[in-house]
């Protein structure tokens, strides 16, 4: 009991188990074991589905990035702000109410968007001109209604600052992923399938999961039950509690989905502006003569020009008009649906590469969420005790250890974005292709990462339709950068990673200004980034030095050759060891520079003891 009397002294108010970031914390190893687990999935799939079965895998599950963020987004940070309030002040009867009707919510939405995937997946496919993406987007849809009360049964408990189901569930979720999706991907293979058919089995991995997840949820949930303090307080009316869940997730889903809606948006118009300057300008195909074999392509042009009139205007709107002519008279093969089915394979290709960079560009932010998942039930508690000073420490420490891990990882894969994806991927994608776009992505690591911190803390403080303006604001100039760019002959698919720069670079500046006017006693921004900034240019500088002697020293001149050759596994050594030292560099730079202060580590587990090791 003394431990707890103490605790507020060095949080404002919490409990040492339950801090923020000591459930920042708990989530945050989830995660990575998650992401580990992840990596032993994505990898392995790549190798097993090659390029255009990334492609198909990648569509699909952005169709079902959609519809589950639609459907779930908002709702458990409703459920987990309204939740933490309510058990703040002792209201356990409210808290329960609150709960049943976000299930019966989640359930609902849920359902819905099952109908959509399940019935509409042709069309959905069609729309991301990636026909074969169909039976993957299938054998998603159940995963949509699993999630949704999955959700339900996360927020509830990340609600009582309880971050340990969570992590549970999901790491039970990665390893039914790894274990079904990839045998099936495996063994449809092996059966002679197509690449199409393998991708729809390794995501069928990820329904299998959701549906073991949620069962470990409920077990936890009615296994806990009884230990809930009774309370005599007087729930609100189900009325009153839906508009409130309502009101605080709405604006919030809107926020979140605007990512999973750009991105369907932008990877039909990527993979659609693809295929038009392939077919409508051949100085486009130079960019890409070292990945693509485009005889296969000529010949169907060939075909399909001889089978014009005279004075045909050689679009791709004209060759979709028609093939759809042709379909309405019951004309099933064509010079024309060859040469857009040729369009369509060498499009899923690029945007394959291009879908493998994301799974490592991915990674990263998805860190974000153990600590965008604490920032709003931390907040939204320390308002409710109307305690502004614990309030503003948990709005800097934010900031300040967003940085701190957004900063190295965004600059290590600018530094060594080729030497990663061969080490990762060289026997299924084109590491000259996908290299350079992982590169690029990793400047934009750095603002997605903060901006999605910065989107909880400004929601967290009650400002829940800001965030939604800034996405849209962002999101509008992603999808109109790539549309122009990606139509340059002369940059094709290298234009692609310049919208994600652009878009969540303009919503970091957005957010960080929206935060310095509207939220009281923000902390000074140059301490928060200077420091990090710089430890994170040092680590790329060594990390790169030490790549470039450790390449040069193990790779070889051939025989009859000029130039000198590194190995895979001279690029594996080196990669790891360019890591290595970088991760070391960094640690020794941070704690020199002193990038963290000892109120950070105060609102960790063990951070007293922490803080007197490192002598802050």
């Amino acid at each position: 009991m003394a431990h707890q009397r103490q605790a507020p002294r060095r949080c404002a108010g919490t409990s040492k188990s339950n801090t923020f970031f000591g459930g920042a914390a708990i989530l945050a190893v989830g995660i990575m074991v998650v992401k580990v687990i992840g990596m032993f999935y994505k990898i392995p799939l790549v190798w097993i589905i090659g390029d255009q079965g990334t492609a198909d895998f990648n569509n699909a599950y952005n169709i079902y990035a959609v519809l589950l963020t639609i459907s779930t987004a908002g709702l458990p940070v409703a459920v987990s702000k309204l939740v933490s309030e309510a058990s703040a002040t002792g209201k356990h009867n409210q808290v329960r109410r609150i709960f049943r009707l976000a299930l019966a919510l989640f359930l609902t939405l849920g359902v819905l968007s099952f109908l959509i995937m399940f019935f509409r997946a042709d069309w959905l496919a069609e729309m991301m001109h990636d026909t074969k993406a169909a039976p993957g987007i299938r054998a998603l849809a159940p995963a949509v209604i699993c999630v949704g009360c999955l959700s339900a049964f996360r927020g509830y408990s990340q609600g009582h600052s309880n971050m340990t189901p969570t992590a549970v569930s999901q790491i039970i979720e990665a390893l039914c992923k790894l274990v079904v999706g990839l045998g099936l991907a495996f063994w449809i293979i092996k059966a002679g399938q197509g690449e199409d058919m393998a991708a729809a089995g390794a995501i069928t991995g990820v329904t299998v999961g959701t549906i073991v997840a949620l069962a470990y949820m409920v077990l936890n949930f009615f296994m806990g039950r009884d230990q809930t303090p009774l309370s005599r307080d007087v729930p609100d009316a189900p009325r009153t509690i839906l508009q409130d869940i309502l009101r605080i997730a709405i604006p919030i889903t809107l926020s979140s989905s605007m990512v999973g809606i750009v991105t369907v948006i932008d990877s039909s118009l990527v993979q659609g502006q693809l295929q038009r300057v392939l077919l409508e300008n051949t100085d486009s195909w130079k960019l890409y003569t070292s990945f693509v074999d485009f005889s296969t392509l000529e010949q169907a042009m060939d075909s399909w020009t001889a089978s014009l009139p005279a004075n045909t205007a050689l679009t791709l709107s004209a060759l979709k008009d028609q093939i759809q002519t042709e379909l309405a008279s019951g004309t099933t093969q064509s010079a024309a649906q060859t040469l857009l089915t040729t369009l369509e394979d060498i499009s899923r290709t690029l945007y394959g590469n291009y879908s493998g960079a994301l799974n490592i560009y991915n990674l990263p932010t998805s860190l974000m969420a153990a600590i965008t998942a604490s920032v709003i039930p931390a907040v939204s508690a320390s308002l409710a005790r109307r305690d502004r000073k614990g309030t503003a420490r948990i709005t800097g420490s934010a900031l300040r250890i967003t940085a701190l891990l957004a900063f190295p990882m965004g600059v290590g894969l600018f530094v060594l974005g080729k030497p990663i994806m061969r080490l990762l991927f060289s026997a299924s994608l084109d590491v000259d292709l996908a290299g350079p776009l992982l590169s690029t992505l990793g400047l934009a690591t750095v603002f997605v990462c903060m901006m999605l911190v910065c989107n909880s803390i400004l929601q967290a403080h009650g400002f829940v339709n800001l965030p939604v303006l800034i996405m849209v604001l962002g999101g509008v100039v992603k999808i109109f950068a790539n549309y122009n760019v990606v139509a340059l002959p002369g940059v094709g698919i290298y234009g692609a990673p310049l919208g994600n720069i652009l878009c969540f670079g303009l919503c970091l500046a957005m957010g960080l200004v929206v935060i310095a006017r509207v939220i009281p006693n923000r902390p000074s921004y140059l301490p928060i980034f200077l420091k990090p900034l710089a430890a994170s240019a040092l680590m790329g500088g060594g990390a790169w030095a030490v790549y470039g002697l450790v390449s040069r020293l193990l790779s070889r001149v051939p025989e009859g050759g000029t130039e000198r050759v590194l190995s895979n596994t001279g690029n594996a050594l080196a990669t790891l060891l360019a890591i290595g030292v970088a991760v070391v560099l960094y640690v020794v730079l941070v704690v020199a520079l002193r990038c963290i202060s000892r109120d950070d580590l105060a609102l960790m587990p063990k951070g007293d003891k922490l803080a007197k090791l490192l002598r802050l």
